[in-house]
Order: C-alpha cells, then structure tokens, then sequence
C-alpha cells in the first residue's frame, strides 16, 4: 500500500498496517524533520522493523536533495538476516512503483568469519583464528614478497577484487549475508541470486564466488556508497571497531538501534577490560617474541625501525593512509586529540616501549597478588604506576597505537598470538585517557567461589554514554527502539541525551491474546520467591516444580521456563529430580536444558522444536540475561506459556555493580533500589516477550515471584503487558492459574474475526488511512 504522512509518501509492502505501526511512522517522522534523536517503544510482533524500514527509505526518496543514508544496529547476525530480508521485500515494492529512481544499495556488514569464502582461512576454528589467517594472506608485506615469490600464498580473491580496482563495487539491491535458497559448485560453495524487477538481490558470499571477489573486503569498500548498511552495534559504540568502519559516514545518516532495551550495557561492555594473571602470562610470551623480532630487525633491516622512529617523531603513527587488508582496530579511547599528538619520546625506539610494556605487566603481576580487594579510581592508579615503575599517563596514553605501529613495522600478521599484549596496551590506553566514569576493582577470588583463586584487576566503565555521546554528536538523528524501553524515561538520564521524541506503544488486538499473570504463592498456599533468603527453601521449590507439572499436563504444545541464573536453574532442577517432580513432568513433555556452551544450547533448541513439531510439546529451560532470552522467538506452537521464575536482579554483591550504582547515583541521581529494580523487569519482560511473535499468536505469562504483585516492581513493566494484566490475575496461588489458563486455552481456540471487525481497527487498509486523513475515522483509531 501507498499513503501519506504529511509531505513524504510512504511505501509499505504490505496490503495492511496495524494502528500502532502508523502511530510509529508519525513520530518516527517528527524526529526526522527536527533532526534530533528518539527513544520509540513498540510492542514485540507489531512490525516494528518493517515501519521503520518504510518510513526511512520512504523519506529519503521524497527527499533526494538532502540524501538520507540509514545504519542500522542490530545485535545478532540472525537478526541482520531480518531486517535484510524485511528490506528486500520493501525495496521490491519500491521499484514495482517507482522504476529505477527507487534503486537502493543495502548491504549487511560482519566479520571475516561470517563473510570470508577461502576454504583455507574460514574454516579456523574462532574469529580472532580467521582474522589473523586473512592476514597471513593479505598483509602488504606478504603480497609484496609474493610478488618477488610465487610460491609464497596469498588469497586469491583478495587479489581478485585488488586487480578489480574501480570495478570493484556492487551493483544495487538488497545484498544478505547468509542464503535462503541456494545451488552448490562442485567446490561446495553456494552460488545463488535473487531477480527482483531490474534489481539484483544476491547473497553477498555468492556474489564474491561468482566475481571471484572477497566479499569482506568488497563490503568494507561497499559501506561509503550504499544507502542501507545494517551490522552490529559495536561497529558504532566500540571506538576499536567504529575508528576503521564508521568514521567517514556522513553526519546526515540516521541511525538505528533496535531492541536497544540494554544498549547501556553494550556502551559499557566497549570500554571495560578484564586482565587476569593468564593475560600476564601471555602477554609476557608476546613481549619475549616481539623483543626477538626487533633484534632480528636491528641485524637484518635497522632502516625499518629508524622509519619507523621518524614517523612517530612526525606524529603520524601509520594512521589513515594504510592499505585497507592492514586496517587495525582503532585506538581504544575515544578523545580526538590523542592522535594529533606526538608519541612520547621515551616510547619511540622499539626496546624502549617493549622494556617500558615489560614494567607495566610486572607492576600488574603484582598487584594481582593481592590477599583483598582493592578499588580505586583511574587517577590514583596511574599515580601508583608512575610512582613504582616511572610509566606516566602520557606513555600510558599512547601504548595501543604505538603497539599498534611496532606490530606493522615487525610485520606481524599472526595477530590472533598477540591477543594478550593487545588487552595489555587497550587497558594502558583506557586508564591514562579517562579521569572520571571509571573504576579499578582488583578481586583475588569470585566471591560466589570463595575457595578457588582467581584474582582478575578489571577496568570498569560505569558511564554509559561515553560510548555512545559521540554517536549522538556526529548524527543528526539517533533511533533507539525496543519492545521493552520502560520505564522510558529512564534512558535519557542513563545515556545523557535529550529525545525530541520519547514515546511508549500499545498493541491493538481483536481478541485478548495474551494472558499474563501473577503467581505469588502455590497450592498449599505458601509464597514463592526468588530471594535471596528463599530461593533455597524446600516449599519453594516443590511449589515452583508443582507449578510447572501442572501446566505441562494443561498446557499443549511448547513451555519455556526462564531462571534467574544458571547456578539457581542447576540447584532446581536437581531438587525436582531428587524430589521425582522432574519424572512426573517428562512424563508429559521431553525437557531441553540451555546450557553454557553455544554448540550443545543450539542442539537442545533444535531438538525442542522437532518435539513440538510432533504434536506433544515440550519443555525448554533456559536463563534471563542468556543468549535464548535475548534472540530466539517462541513464536505459534513453539511457546503457549513462559514462565518467569522469579525476578532477574543482578548479582548484588558484585563490587562492579556496586561501583556502577554508586556512580549513577553520584551523577545522575538515579537511586540505587530503582536502576536494580528497572534492570531486573526489563530483563523479565524480555524473556516473556518472546511468547507472542504476531498478533495471530497466542500465549500466556506467568510471573512466578510475590514480589511482582507489589506494585512498584509490576509498574516497570512495558505498558503493552500491563495493559492486558488485570486485577484477577494479579495474586493467584497454583490451582487459580491453573483455572485461568484453561479457560484461556479454551478461548483461544475459538474463531474468531481477524479483520477486527467485530471492535477495535487493528487493521488499517489504503482506504482507512484516506478516511483517516479526512478526519472521518477517528473513532476506529
């Protein structure tokens, strides 16, 4: 459908949009003409992607003068599949109205694990394996000595695309990182294309086979020119990673970041680093083998070092002019004013920055010996430094680019063995370069694991919007969207911005689809907690086991039971085994356990789903904050009910945590009991979010916790969930959830009318919306 939103038309792929998707589109809208940026909550299975897909690309087109480019931020390569695949569909409708003047080019960006298509480097077994095997191929050095020796390897569609130089590019369409249909060569690689009118939609691994092009590289060079670039969000908020793949992009893009609900996590995650007593020990190797090289180098070519003196004299440090396979992760800290500097004299000659990288691992090797817990703040710790091993903040300031340079000028390409000394250098450069926002926290022991030594000194950031401010400078408008954003107003405060748009959804339904409820205590009429002074008690456990052994017998198809961590789910169901509670239930469903390890969680997902495809169900375990709470949808037979047991707060005693609340309440007056409370809820709704995929869907929620019911915890939860939580449902014991389930089941199965004719639109046609505009259905909206 096509339709108007003030002076933009909106081209939509669909034939209806929901209420709540328009709503979206309009404020979306007015954040874009004021050029400022919007915090948008949407409920999960509204088509959140698709109406901002629509609306951007839409508004670009009828802005041709003022070029729009989007960059969109997912977390998951899966969901980068999504959204490629949303696009596609959208930039099809597109070009069937608008011809050629609709052509796009969209792009997904990864890593070379993701990308690479040399049978000889992708198959390492990690990304940092498959990195430094890219190098081992493509470094300058190495192409240049294969040219003088042809039996030295290099990659062959590096070289490829090299050669290929100006037309080295992508034609336009809709290019996907992974094939949804494919033919495979006789190599084993996939060769595949999409013919959409005259624009090509291909996978982009299929299309370097088939040009015999790195599509790696292909796509880095891509993301200057296209006008959709959707990747991860470190390629933003990680300096390391944003310095070499966002720093060109023009101040006119408009960036998005979806399901951003823990993006203030992410901003701290990119500037905080762990070093541990394994780190020393390997950084203390990479020193040995870089102190061998440098000699090597003084025997064989002393010119190369001397160049290298020279350059860092000037002030330049290989910075901006490298050849794009040498590119390194940009430098840690965020301030621009470090690179127009000079590298401190007493780190210019190679062993003098070795020998001072040297002292810097002994003085941390030292303070890990530590019997107690320190902390201390960036300032007085680079004091102790400069004072026991005379490392001041300035040298301390530049080891990761002068790290950097040496690493060039040694012509390392093994970077995967470096990966120690580099945590070593990105640390010094974090530490000399903030004063404020940060804490050094030295553990000897995890608390939880009292008997086992494992001291670990740990940067921590506590500031989240120093990652992220210097998105919202450089862009005019910055999107972050999620379906659990509540409370909503607490972002600005912990991000340090000012929304022009700040706004909260509800979902329109036909029917009530989604049935949550507060469970506060079990049949025999006890309270059900997860507090910390009654997690472990046998009543509590024996009515959460009760809980699930009768849903399993009432509820069809697929259950998932969330816990709040992996410690408490492996103490539970080890009592519901012992106590036979776990038999009685197998009876009924199989149980798949999510586990620690990706491979074995993959496998039990998998093997959930063909459960339910079968008819009889099953029951998958899994954790809040863990990778299936974030990223798997439970979407139609795959999810009936979730339960939450208990509520997700953070591990309280965690001194970093404790230095982070401390910090938010010195800065930002936002009170420790409310950031503690709004983390754990957004945690929660997340995980029983992912029952309900569309409206079509059906599910139920059980908030298995008394704590829910006070109504200082329920409040933060999104607005779309309190919506449909009433009264009857707020207190109930085992058997009244059981009552209400039933009849809800019993309801669900009804026909009912899908258009929403029989109540409320939630579902608006092209005619609706020009009714709309004329003013005449309003009562419908």
């Amino acid at each position: 459908m096509k339709f108007q939103i003030e002076d933009v038309t909106v081209y939509f792929p669909y034939d209806h949009i929901y209420p709540e998707q328009y709503s979206y589109m309009l404020d979306l809208k007015r954040a874009l003409d004021a050029k400022g940026h919007c915090l948008l909550e949407m409920p999960t299975g509204t088509g959140k992607t698709i109406a901002l897909l629509s609306l951007i690309t839409s508004y670009a087109l009828c802005k041709p003068s003022n070029p729009v480019k989007l960059l969109y931020c997912t977390r998951t390569v899966h969901e980068m599949e999504k959204t490629l695949a949303e696009l596609r569909r959208l930039h099809k409708y597109q070009l069937d109205h608008l011809g050629p003047a609709a052509r796009i080019l969209a792009i997904g960006l990864s890593s070379r694990k993701n990308l690479c298509i040399n049978p000889s480097v992708v198959t390492a077994e990690n990304r940092d394996s498959v990195d430094a095997g890219c190098r081992k191929l493509t470094a300058s050095w190495v192409r240049a000595l294969a040219a003088e020796n042809p039996r030295v390897p290099t990659c062959e569609f590096f070289e490829s695309f090299e050669k290929a130089g100006s037309d080295g590019v992508l034609p336009p369409g809709v290019y996907t990182l992974q094939v949804i249909g494919m033919f495979l060569d006789f190599d084993g690689f996939v060769v595949f294309g999409y013919e959409f009118g005259d624009s090509v939609a291909l996978d982009l691994r299929a299309f370097g086979k088939e040009k015999g092009w790195c599509p790696y590289f292909l796509a880095r060079h891509m993301v200057q020119f296209a006008n959709v670039v959707v990747y991860s969000y470190q390629y933003l908020l990680d300096p390391k990673v944003a310095g070499i793949i966002s720093k060109e992009m023009q101040r006119e893009s408009v960036v998005v970041f979806d399901e951003a609900h823990n993006i203030d996590n992410v901003c701290i995650e990119a500037l905080s680093v762990s070093v541990r007593s394994q780190t020393l020990e390997g950084a203390t190797r990479n020193l040995n083998k870089m102190s061998q090289e440098v000699e090597r180098f003084k025997a064989t070519d002393a010119g190369r070092l001397r160049a290298e003196y020279n350059r860092l004299v000037e002030g330049l440090a290989q910075r901006g002019n490298l050849p794009i396979s040498d590119t390194w992760l940009s430098n840690p800290a965020l301030p621009d004013d470090i690179v127009k500097e000079a590298v401190p004299g007493n780190i210019r000659r190679a062993e003098h920055f070795l020998s001072v990288l040297r002292r810097l691992v002994q003085y941390l090797k030292g303070r890990l010996q530590t019997e107690n817990v320190e902390k201390e703040g960036p300032v007085a710790f680079v004091a102790s430094i400069n004072a026991q091993v005379g490392i001041d903040q300035k040298m301390l300031r530049f080891c990761y680019d002068r790290l950097h340079s040496l690493m060039l000028t040694l012509e390392i390409t093994d970077t995967d063995e470096f990966l120690h000394i580099q945590t070593i250098c990105d640390f010094a450069t974090l530490v000399g370069t903030y004063t404020r926002g940060f804490s050094l926290i030295i553990e000897p022991f995890d608390e939880r694991m009292p008997n086992i030594p494992d001291p670990v000194l740990q940067l921590s950031c506590h500031d989240a919007s120093l990652a992220i401010k210097p998105v919202f400078e450089r862009f005019q408008t910055v999107v972050i969207t999620s379906g659990t954003l509540s409370p909503i107003d607490l972002y600005p405060r912990l991000l340090n911005f000012n929304p022009v748009v700040s706004r909260s959804f509800t979902m329109s339904l036909t029917r009530d689809c989604i049935c949550p409820m507060v469970l506060t205590r079990g049949s025999d009429q006890l309270p059900v907690s997860t507090k910390y002074d009654m997690r472990t008690d046998e009543g509590v456990e024996r009515n959460y086991g009760k809980l699930l052994l009768e849903m399993v017998s009432i509820v069809p198809d697929g259950i998932v039971c969330f816990f709040v961590s992996y410690s408490y789910m492996d103490g539970i169901v080890n009592s519901w085994n012992e106590k036979g509670i776990l038999k009685e239930i197998m009876q009924h469903k199989l149980v798949f356990i999510e586990t620690q390890d990706v491979v074995e969680t993959t496998l039990a997902l998998d093997n959930y789903r063909k459960a339910c495809d079968c008819g009889r169900g099953a029951v998958f375990f899994s954790v809040a904050r863990g990778k299936v709470a974030e990223g798997i949808d439970f979407d139609r037979h795959y999810g009936r009910l979730v339960i939450m047991f208990g509520v997700p707060f953070q591990y309280t005693l965690s001194r970093i945590l404790g230095a982070r609340l401390e910090y938010l309440r010195e800065t930002f007056q936002i009170k420790e009991g409310d950031f503690l409370t709004f983390d754990a809820l957004r945690q929660a709704a997340q995980c029983v979010g992912r029952v309900i995929r569309s409206k079509a869907d059906y599910g139920m929620m059980i908030f298995a916790d008394k704590r829910y019911s006070r109504h200082d915890k329920r409040s933060k939860l999104p607005g779309w969930i309190l919506s449909h939580l009433r009264d009857a449902h707020l207190n109930l014991s085992t058997d009244m959830a059981a009552h209400i389930a039933r009849e809800f089941l019993r309801k669900m199965a009804q026909p009912y009318d899908k258009s929403g004719g029989s109540g409320r639109k939630t579902l608006l046609s092209q005619e609706d919306l020009e009714k709309m505009e004329n003013g005449s259905l309003g009562e419908m909206f």
